[in-house]
Order: C-alpha cells, then structure tokens, then sequence
C-alpha cells in the first residue's frame, strides 16, 4: 500500500513487477549506480535471508527515486537497516532535493518501526545536509581511455618499470567467470583470513556471476601455473566496479597487483570503459597509496545515518579497538576453520 506523502508523490514498497522499471530509470539516471540494481535485492535474500527494503517514488505513476534498502539482524552486531550492504555503496537515486528528503522521512519511519539501531546510507552523493555523515571512506578513481598507450605513459617511470618488472618474473593474468570461482574463492578466502576478516560462502559469488552474466568478471594472476592475486569486477554504464581483491601473503614481496591492475586497466579501455573505481578504501592507508601510483583520485563516499537506538555514529568496523582480539585470533585460525564459520559472521556484518 502506498504511503501519500504529499499531494504529488507517493512512496511505497516495489514488488517484482516493479523491476523493469527500477532498472530502466537507474540506466538513464545520471546517480544510478551497479549496486543499486533490483536484481541485488534476490542475491541477499537467497543468500543471506535478509529482509528487503526496496521503496520507489512515484509522481503521477512516474518513478521519480529510488532507495534499495536490505535489515541485518544480528545478536552479534544488532539491527541494521543499510544501503548497501558488502558491497561499496548504494544509496538512494531521485530527480530532486525534494524527493531525497521525502525518502528520508520515510526511512526514519522504516527504522523507528523496525526498532532498528540505525539505518545506514553509503552513497556517493550526500542525502541530507541534516544527518550524521562520516567521511572516512573513499572510492579511488582511473579516468579511462580508449586508447590505453595513453594510459600507460601517464604513468611515471618507475611504475611502468614495476610493472615490467613483475612481468619478467613470469607472472600473467586470466580473466574469465564462473571458470575461474575455484581458484577466485581460494585465494579470496587465504587473504582475508590473513586480514582478520570473515568470508562469504562461495554460492554468494556464484550467485553474483550467474545473476549478473554479462556485468561481472574475474581476473586472476598466475605464477606459472598458481594462482596468487585476484580480482572480482563489475560493469556497469560506463564504469568498472572494483569490488572484491586478494592475493597470497607469501607472494606479496612479487608484487603481482601490478601486472594484475594492468591487465584489468588495459581491458577496461580496450571495452570502452570511461571509469575504475579501484575499490573502496579507507581514506590515508596504505591501500589509497597504491591506487594513487596508476593516477586514480580519491572520489569522497557518504556514510549518512538515521540514528534510532543509539546516538553516536557506529564505529562497525577493522579499524575499532575492541574488535582488535577477534581479529588477532580470526587470523590464526586455520583456514578450514575460517571458511566454515566464515560465512555465519560474515552475513551480519554490513
């Protein structure tokens, strides 16, 4: 049932029937991103069992917004309303100031009703001038060419050496899709177990790529024939989504990223690609460094909330002191251990 905001727009809950739509005004919104895409709404469901939230705005049974929205209920971390959650962002999308502020009337109510302790909005663009807003985290981003020479001899000197360098040590890189899961999951799990950080379950990815055919790829680099340095990406519009990386502890004095990185570059401008947002990256780490070598930018990321059940801006995250034993145990446990357990922490965690 939809909810009469004002006498021009309403806003309510889309069902499936909703979807064609949905997908139609992200692809011609200039604020549509990949993350905001119906079909995520299925993937954490199936996956997670999580409750979704997805709310449309309508003006004379137009869409004019959009807000995807997924509640984590965790006895661990609590009851979280997010946009989007394990992945980089999401966010609302609308045609005005207006419609923004109509959409987050209705969050507010949304997270009162569902007694949540807040409701989280990770966008690249700020909602609300009135809500609570961390700054801490950052998309890297490559202007692309077609022309990827052009690319390349932006680089300065030393990079390009590098990136020689690593080739020389007969490192090379597939990419490819559900082929590659096998050794994807592997090396994703190994590195983020060196991390401190829980994993998905492998049918999450699976899910993703079989979902999103033709807007996702995996690169791996190789070592003769091991892998040891991995990337999952998506497509979307003119942009390349760097989504989840990893690469092998014992291999990390090679260096592979560089040959990995490269190869993911030159693809992405050889497919016409404008845009690589290198990932997500907290700002001033050692990450932010090294995607500044292929001349990305940082490109500010809004963390905004809704605070229902607690005042103060959450601080769920590697960086907070009373998660530092967890995390120093996590990483010492055996990798049998962690992929098994993984994925029962990894789903509360947005």
């Amino acid at each position: 049932m939809g909810i009469n905001i004002n006498k021009r727009i309403n806003i309510r809950r889309c069902s499936s029937e909703d979807r064609l739509n949905w997908d139609q005004y992200l692809l011609e919104h200039s604020h549509g991103n990949f993350y905001q895409h119906y079909d995520w709404r299925g993937i954490n469901e199936r996956n997670f069992r999580h409750e979704c939230y997805y709310l449309i705005a309508e003006e004379n049974n137009r869409l004019v917004g959009l807000f995807p929205l997924v509640f984590i209920k965790s006895k661990l971390f609590g009851k979280i309303l997010t946009s989007m959650p394990f992945v980089n962002f999401g966010g609302l999308c609308s045609d005005s100031e207006e419609i923004n502020a109509l959409l987050v009337k209705e969050l507010t109510k949304i997270t009162k009703q569902c007694n949540a302790d807040y409701l989280e909005i990770r966008t690249l663009n700020s909602v609300s001038d009135n809500l609570p807003t961390s700054l801490h985290k950052i998309s890297m981003t490559l202007d692309l060419n077609p022309d990827s020479d052009i690319i390349w001899n932006g680089f300065k000197s030393k990079h390009r050496t590098n990136i020689r360098r690593v080739y020389k040590k007969n490192v090379y890189v597939k990419q490819g899709h559900l082929e590659l899961l096998d050794d994807f999951y592997t090396l994703i799990s190994k590195s983020w177990k060196n991390l401190g950080t829980p994993i998905y379950k492998k049918s999450y990815f699976e899910d993703i790529l079989n979902t999103f055919p033709d807007k996702t790829k995996i690169f791996i680099a190789y070592l003769d024939d091991k892998p040891i340095a991995t990337a999952f990406n998506g497509y979307y519009k003119d942009i390349v989504e760097g989504m989840w990386a990893g690469s092998l502890p014992e291999y990390r004095s090679l260096q592979p990223n560089y040959v990995l990185y490269w190869e993911m570059i030159k693809d992405s401008c050889e497919n016409g690609y404008k845009h690589f947002h290198l990932g997500r990256s907290t700002s001033d780490t050692g990450a932010e460094t090294f995607k500044k070598k292929w001349n990305a930018y940082p490109k500010q990321l809004y963390w905004q909330y809704i605070l229902n059940n607690q005042s103060d801006i959450p601080q769920l995250n590697v960086t907070n002191a009373k998660f530092k034993l967890a995390i120093k145990i996590w990483k010492k446990l055996p990798l049998s251990v962690t992929t098994l357990i993984g994925p029962l922490i990894a789903r509360s965690i947005p």
